[in-house]
């Protein structure tokens, strides 16, 4: 019946179509559903399924569905009535959006590219869900429609059904089609992940507001906006960096004064919006030149009784001087808000082995004023025992010393994994490159091997490029390119960050693994099992969509038995 309804709507609108067009024949017209896991592109062409979504109550469930016409349609839009329950029509789920899918450039690939990789740049790919109530679309382009439903909590169990409904103007007249949509929703609900999440972001301007003046209101408002669209994606970490935000002032004995309220604001407003969660310290050092270069520390000193910035070796006085006055005093207020047990403590990023011995005397030194901080870091070396207690290799470094990292969990240590510019190649990340499912399968990874985080440094990191024009950015003096989709997963909008289907894919994976851990609760050997049907190592998957959904399928009737 379902698929019946489809050809009836594609063929309605293929007729008005024809129509509006005043063709003797009627144009290639249609409008069909597609797997919100498959990108749609602009010469996709029509295939027969049925739009229809399976989850959990409190789950985010998506649709796509994508029209074409042979001639141009002028104001296209999309909507969609509440669905209803099939036993009880006054039951409904509404839309959460109804968003149309926008297609950016990459010109540059990735320099490893997969043997999956769906095009090869030049080329546009489907990533941004635009903001715009209605659309242009040229003559035999494909258009997709991405339909986000979120689920309420109390939701009855049950099948829900309505429709989508395409309109447009063609040929200076009216055109219209509906396509029908199905949601299942299961009984199980899904408040929140135990999976820890961050992206990292910035905070500093955004494109259209310019730079955002500290303290001011519009800073402010951004900043609650980036915690609420990281909320609605499960992320439940965020990256604030108490001694940057932190104002210093010099007392006549040259000690320092150190006033954490802005930074008590940051946290306020991510625990608010539903993100805390866990709270990551940022980098109290970094590199002191090139890549194999040593570490060093940054610290405020007093001269002539004013404060200002420096950075010096992490073993030395100076450093010493600083950190024995504001790790203290950092750890004194953290204990007194409450937040000391949900707080991560980052050094430097990516220690490799040529740095590691400043690492070390950064570790050396947070242990002897901050005993009771935990530290965090995203890591390309192993040789830091004792240095890291949470540790977060890149994905291809996990893959490759599996065993060291699964014996420091097991000595009490935790263990996440990060993906950024690598690892490439076959390995699952965010590039826009890849087929969709790479990026949801990115927590099924998490699952089978036991690590309880994730880390990416690219939730809006545009700097000064325009992220709808530019989307593979140089770095290394021009002579490398961060991959398209590695520096960002969202958007600038009019007023605040827009999704990708990218974001929307990683939620999902997101909601996967805390299903799946759920599962391995009751039937570890059946989690593991469908786990293994998708990731067959580190860096092999099953991508075959149709065949994910199966799995999926058996997932939530698997929680869902008494």
């Amino acid at each position: 019946m379902m698929r019946s309804c489809l050809r009836i709507g594609a063929a309605l609108l293929a007729a008005l179509c024809s129509i509006a067009a005043g063709a003797e024949t009627p144009p290639e017209t249609e409008i069909w559903a597609v797997d919100p896991l498959v990108k749609v592109f602009p010469d996709s062409a029509p295939a027969p399924g049925e739009a229809i979504a399976e989850a959990a109550r409190g789950e985010h469930a998506s649709l796509q569905v994508a029209v074409r016409c042979a001639v141009q349609m002028k104001n296209l839009k999309a909507q969609v009535a509440p669905l209803r329950h099939e036993g009880d029509a006054s039951k409904t789920l509404a839309p959460q959006s109804v968003r149309f899918v926008g297609y950016v450039p990459v010109d540059v690939g990735v320099s490893q590219p997969p043997k999956d990789r769906l095009r090869i740049p030049p080329a546009y790919f489907p990533d941004p869900l635009l903001e715009a109530a209605s659309i242009h679309v040229t003559p035999g382009s494909t258009q997709p429609v991405w339909i986000t439903i979120k689920v309420p909590l109390d939701a009855p169990a049950g099948v829900y059904r309505g429709e989508v409904r395409a309109s447009a103007e063609a040929g200076g007249k009216p055109v219209s089609a509906t396509l029908p949509l199905t949601v299942r929703v299961y009984p199980i609900a899904v408040a929140k992940s135990r999976l820890w999440v961050t992206n990292w972001f910035q905070i500093s301007s955004f494109p259209g507001k310019g730079e955002l003046q500290v303290d001011g209101e519009a800073y402010w408002d951004m900043l609650r906006r980036y915690a609420r669209n990281m909320a609605d994606h499960l992320q439940n970490v965020v990256m604030i960096s108490p001694l940057s935000l932190a104002e210093y002032k010099a007392r006549p004995d040259g000690k320092l004064d150190i006033d954490f309220s802005r930074f008590d604001k940051w946290v306020e407003i991510f625990t608010q919006e539903g993100v805390i969660g866990r709270i990551e310290g940022g980098h109290i050092g970094g590199r002191a030149g090139g890549w194999e270069s040593q570490f060093v520390v940054n610290i405020r000193r007093v001269r002539d009784g004013k404060v200002e910035p420096a950075s010096v070796a992490p073993d030395s006085p100076e450093a010493d001087a600083f950190f024995s006055q504001a790790m203290p005093a950092l750890v004194k207020h953290l204990r007194e808000k409450g937040w000391l047990d949900r707080y991560m403590q980052h050094l430097a990023d990516e220690p490799i082995p040529m740095n590691v011995g400043t690492y070390r005397a950064m570790a050396d030194m947070i242990r002897r004023h901050a005993p009771e901080l935990r530290v965090i870091e995203a890591c390309h070396a192993k040789d830091l025992v004792g240095a890291v207690r949470i540790w977060v290799p890149q994905l291809n470094f996990f893959h490759e010393d599996y065993a060291h990292y699964h014996q420091r969990q097991q000595a009490g240590d935790e263990l996440w994994f990060y993906t950024c510019l690598g690892p490439q190649g076959e390995y699952a990340n965010r590039f826009i490159e890849q087929p969709l499912i790479k990026t949801r399968l990115l927590h099924w990874i998490n699952f089978k091997y036991g690590a309880t985080g994730y880390l990416h440094w690219g939730y809006n990191h545009w700097g000064n490029h325009d992220p709808y024009r530019q989307l593979a950015i140089p770095w290394d003096g021009g002579a490398q390119h961060l991959p398209a989709g590695d520096a960002w997963i969202v958007y600038p909008g009019k007023e605040g960050p827009l999704d990708s289907i990218r974001f929307e894919a990683m939620r999902d994976g997101v909601v996967d693994y805390e299903l799946l851990s759920r599962l391995a609760e009751r039937d570890p050997a059946a989690a593991k099992r469908l786990a293994g049907r998708h990731v067959l190592d580190f860096n092999r998957y099953d991508g075959d969509v149709a065949a994910f959904r199966t799995t999926r399928h058996e997932l939530l009737e698997s929680l869902s038995r008494p």
